[in-house]
């Protein structure tokens, strides 16, 4: 099967604290992104949010837009509401070519919610995934309709985190709800990736490959550490740096037929972890392991 390697321009920019990398222009992202021989890149804080505006910076680097992390509310809202709200969003997504959004449910959550201890975010009882998960349902199918599907990140500090909440998703759930698959929010939230993924697979849509530095994630499970605090001490980096088993995770992607894309999002700071190397190191790293996987990276 063919698939993209794209980027997540969080490499160069932190969308949770601009400051880290915040004076980067886009023309440098995208320049970079391009030199490090990536395909497209999702959105980030420097992207204007115009079709007509970004497509053609895009078309001059030679780069696709991927797709775009939505802070989502379906829990906490009516599903026309959620749909109203997400709608222009969504347009920029189809517009440009993109053919799934980053949907990450973050209802409860607070001001500069990264700053707080990870335990604290807000959860669902079992009881309540039936209801959530025909809420949702809905609100993928308008979605699909419209030309965008639905890709639900699971992710530290939202009600989607642990492979116990995946599950429960997915069983409550219908096909119009994809859900992205990361490895590194995975690892991070105790879950056990190949499981998850020998589980799941024929659902996912996207997929962010994020690696995590052992000893640090080691130090953020033990001090229940906030979301941002471990991403300054190190505890992500570019696939093949740290300590996720990646071959066989891409062999089971590539032996369901998973043909989307293969996106690189680690968050440093890029002071200390200069952006066009780390970049370069993930595309050389991924492509690699993916082509040894079966894949064929389609330029």
């Amino acid at each position: 099967m063919a698939v993209r390697i794209g980027i997540n321009p969080i490499t160069w920019v932190n969308d949770d604290d601009p400051s880290l990398g915040g004076a980067t222009t886009l023309e440098t992202i995208l320049t970079e992104t391009k030199a490090a021989g990536y395909a497209g890149s999702e959105l980030g804080t420097k992207f204007p949010r115009d079709s007509a505006v970004l497509g053609p910076i895009l078309a001059r680097h030679g780069l696709s837009l991927v797709s775009g992390w939505y802070s989502g509310r379906i829990h906490e809202k009516e599903v026309e509401a959620e749909y109203e709200a997400i709608l222009p969003h969504l347009t920029l997504l189809r517009d440009l070519g993109a053919k799934v959004v980053v949907y990450a449910d973050t209802s409860g959550e607070r001001d500069q919610m990264s700053r707080y201890p990870v335990s604290q975010r807000a959860r669902l009882d079992d009881a309540e995934w039936p209801t959530y998960g025909r809420k949702i349902t809905a609100l993928a199918d308008r979605m699909a309709e419209f030309g965008v599907r639905m890709a639900v990140h699971h992710h530290m500090q939202t009600i989607v985190e642990t492979d116990h909440e995946i599950d429960q998703l997915m069983a409550h759930s219908g096909e119009s709800v994809g859900l992205l698959f990361d490895t590194g929010h995975c690892v991070y939230a105790k879950g056990d990736p190949a499981a998850l993924l020998a589980r799941h697979v024929k659902r996912v849509n996207h997929v962010h490959c994020k690696d995590l530095r052992r000893p640090i994630l080691e130090k953020a499970w033990a001090t229940d550490m906030s979301f941002m605090d471990a991403v300054l001490a190190g505890i992500f980096t570019v696939p093949g740096d740290g300590s996720v088993d990646y071959p066989p995770l891409l062999a089971r992607l590539a032996d369901a037929g998973y043909s989307g894309w293969l996106v690189v999002e680690a968050e440093q700071d890029p002071a200390r972890a200069h952006p066009l190397t780390y970049a370069t190191m993930g595309y050389g790293n991924l492509r690699r392991m993916a082509e040894a996987a079966g894949f064929t990276v389609s330029d």
